[in-house]
């Protein structure tokens, strides 16, 4: 045990990716303290409408790309014939479609920080050493141990501990597993906005949880109710159940309260108004939107939208948004995916962002007019955008039979 506890030492595990479960005790104690332990962790942050909303938006985003094959090799071309290519395009699992997939690393890896693939290669047969499926993990169970002592090797430095719903311990090679990371602070681990946003998060959590149960309760007020002579504690509990059931919930919304001679009942309960309820739930949501990168008009505040600028959001929510989150993507399979010799006969993976980028149909075709006239693009390739099917002769560059070139402009007033 004591050889375990210092090869332990040894390692630097960041992050360690654990959710911590308080028993009844541990929140009796907390609350004794004075500390209450946050609902809106984890997957639990999910029960806020901005945060799910943020989450879904960005992984439907990413989920949406197709993934394909590359070669760019004396011109660029599409690598159907690699074996990888209808794993990563159709299905990288069985029970995973690519949309499905893809979908749930990004919700990972924006909730933890951090989302895991498990590349399944067998180890033996004829497609021993190749990549089989690809198994998403759960972040949660994953740990990230870095050995700064070169005490297993001098060159995989980084292992990945993952735990099973048995409890059953394996360790991963770096070359096993496709790491994509959030925001990072030491390139090796990343951050959940939700970990520095804890506060804000919360506070998108408690005003749900005070609009809900102000609804609940029919929008009663709390207050004192003043009355002559002293009750014993159980006059006291007796009429305060009385008095409460006669004005809470929703079926006494609008309805009169009776008090007994004697009584006199004074509301002490802050308004929404006087809160600035409203001003101070649109902050929040703005800023948990801003942390994912979300435009207010996805989340529909179409306070100030036109169509113009609208369009010039979503085309930088694509630009600043989901290309850096794709450009982390390919790199880390570009560079795992495919052996030495692959990348170097120039192999790599790209997302199809143009279906999304792509303008309205007049203007796309007004581009692809312009293209094919000063020979940048053959009528094919033009089609092969449009997703049509070549025709014959349409591989040529045309141009127009105007045009010279540069070094034969005046020669006609040579004599």
């Amino acid at each position: 045990m004591a050889i375990v506890e210092k090869i332990k030492s040894i390692f630097i595990r960041r992050p360690k990716n654990q959710t911590l479960t308080l028993n009844e005790d541990d929140e009796l104690i907390l609350q004794a303290l004075g500390i209450s332990p946050s609902d809106y962790v984890g997957k639990n942050s999910l029960k806020i409408a901005t945060v799910f909303a943020c989450i879904r938006i960005l992984s439907e985003g990413i989920a949406k790309f197709p993934l394909k094959i590359y070669q760019d090799q004396g011109g660029k071309r599409k690598a159907v014939d690699h074996y990888l290519y209808p794993l990563l395009k159709l299905r990288p699992n069985p029970y995973m479609t690519a949309f499905d997939f893809w979908k749930c690393i990004e919700a990972q890896r924006n909730i933890h920080g951090n989302a895991f693939v498990w590349m399944e290669m067998p180890a033996r047969g004829r497609n021993a050493g190749k990549i089989s499926a690809f198994w998403p993990l759960d972040a949660n169970k994953v740990q990230i141990w870095v050995d700064d002592k070169g005490v297993f090797s001098t060159q995989s430095r980084i292992f990945y501990v993952f735990t099973d719903n048995l409890g059953n311990q394996y360790k991963l090679l770096p070359d096993e597993v496709l790491h994509f990371k959030g925001f990072s602070l030491d390139g090796i681990a990343g951050i959940s906005p939700l970990e520095y946003l804890r506060r804000t998060v919360e506070n998108a959590g408690n005003a749900e949880e005070f609009l809900n149960k102000s609804l609940k309760g029919g929008m009663t007020v709390k207050g004192i109710v003043h009355y002559i002579g002293d009750l014993n504690p159980e006059a006291e509990q007796k009429f305060r159940e009385k008095f409460e059931q006669m004005a809470n919930g929703l079926h006494n919304v609008n309805r009169i309260a009776l008090l007994p001679i004697g009584y006199q009942f004074q509301p002490i309960s802050l308004t929404m108004a006087d809160a600035q309820f409203i001003e101070n739930t649109q902050l929040t949501i703005k800023q948990i939107a801003s942390a994912f990168g979300i435009k207010n008009h996805q989340l529909n505040d179409l306070d100030r939208a036109t169509h113009t600028n609208i369009y010039e959001q979503q085309r930088e929510f694509y630009i600043d948004t989901l290309l850096p989150i794709l450009t982390m993507y390919e790199q880390e399979m570009t560079y795992k995916l495919f052996v030495d010799s692959e990348i170097e006969q120039g192999y790599y993976v790209k997302f199809n962002v143009d279906a999304v980028l792509r303008a309205d149909l007049k203007t796309r075709y007004e581009a692809y007019q312009k293209a094919i006239q000063s020979g940048f693009l053959t009528p094919n390739e033009v089609r092969e955008m449009e997703e049509r099917e070549p025709k014959p002769g349409g591989d040529k560059l045309l141009i127009n039979g105007n045009m010279m070139p540069i070094e034969m402009a005046g020669q006609q007033y040579i004599k």
